[in-house]
């Protein structure tokens, strides 16, 4: 079954590396890079759990415990719906403008309200949790001065340890910014 979430498309194919704008549909949402393996372990993880969780009920339904039953499928749609939404999470582009998807939240930013996008060195989250690293992030900062939470860090699920990868999905952001930010 074929996840349109967790590809990128041409994005990185060999044939694709010298294009900057690789998507045939520039009006549908994309993420610009794949997934990182920390990413995708802790949705495998939640998945794990949810299985448990759904073994549980079966079990609990086979004993005749209804109300225990409809806990645990309550349970483990809970986590299958937050291992899908961990997946999405992200920064997404198209024509129509950049998004920063979090876990509970959604930032979209139209290309006209966008001064400028770029990479900058500042302290940033390790995987998400509170405690900070000195690394790069990829900014969007409005018009007007306001800066967005930081779209892309070398320190975060998809890129810890991948270096080359950010580089990679920061220039492909900042050429979707270029191509449609100043036009």
């Amino acid at each position: 079954m074929p996840l349109p979430f967790l590809t990128a498309d041409r994005a990185f194919d060999a044939s694709a590396e010298d294009i900057a704008l690789p998507f045939d549909d520039h009006d549908s949402w994309r993420r610009p890079y794949r997934p990182g393996p920390w990413r995708v372990a802790a949705a495998a993880s939640l998945l794990l759990i949810a299985s448990f969780v759904l073994l549980a009920g079966m079990v609990i339904a086979f004993a005749g415990a209804l109300p225990g039953t409809a806990a645990c499928l309550g349970l483990a749609f809970v986590v299958i719906v937050c291992a899908l939404r961990l997946l999405r999470t992200g920064a997404w582009v198209s024509r129509h403008g950049v998004r920063r998807v979090g876990f509970l939240m959604t930032t979209t930013v139209p290309w006209n309200r966008v001064a400028a996008v770029r990479t900058v060195q500042q302290p940033v989250k390790w995987l998400g949790f509170p405690r900070t690293v000195q690394g790069q992030a990829l900014i969007v900062v409005r018009q007007g001065g306001e800066a967005l939470a930081p779209l892309l860090t070398d320190s975060n699920a998809d890129f810890l340890a991948r270096g080359e990868a950010f580089d990679r999905a920061a220039d492909t952001v900042e050429a979707w910014a270029d191509e449609y930010a100043q036009g």
